[in-house]
C-alpha cells in the first residue's frame, strides 16, 4: 500500500492546474505559495521565465496583520507593483490549493486594487 502524504497531493494538483495555466508579457501568471506562516505571490511570464512582480508575507508592513487580512494586502501590493511593471492583466494560479480562505483573499486583494483576474 502506498501512502501519498498532503504536500505530494497537492504538488500533483499544482502540475494539473500548471499543463493548463500558462503566463504571458501581456497576461502573466500569478503563483501563490502558501505556508502555515504566511504567504507569498509572483506575478511570472512564464514566455521569458521571469518574475515581473513578488509580494511576501515577511514585508514590514504584511507581518503584524492577520493571515488572511494579510493575504488580501499582499494581493493589493502586488497589483500595484504588477501596475508600475505595465501589467493590467493576469491569469491565476491557485498552485494546488484551494480557492478559499487566505488564496481567495490574495485575488480578492488583487481584484479590488485594479488588476484584472
Amino acid at each position: 500500500m502506498t501512502v501519498v502524504t498532503k504536500p505530494a497531493r497537492r504538488l500533483r494538483r499544482r502540475r494539473r492546474v500548471r499543463a493548463k495555466v500558462h503566463g504571458t508579457a501581456e497576461r502573466p501568471r500569478i503563483s501563490v505559495f502558501r505556508s502555515n506562516r504566511g504567504i507569498s505571490a509572483q506575478l511570472i511570464d512564464d514566455d521569458a521565465g521571469r518574475t515581473l512582480a513578488a509580494v511576501n508575507w515577511t514585508e514590514a508592513e504584511l507581518r503584524p496583520l492577520k493571515p488572511v487580512e494579510q493575504a488580501h494586502r499582499a494581493g493589493a501590493l502586488l497589483a500595484d507593483r504588477a501596475r508600475a511593471a505595465g501589467v493590467q492583466v493576469a491569469v491565476f494560479d491557485r498552485g494546488g490549493y484551494q480557492y478559499h480562505g487566505r488564496v481567495q483573499a490574495l485575488a480578492d486583494g488583487a481584484r479590488e486594487s485594479g488588476l484584472r483576474l
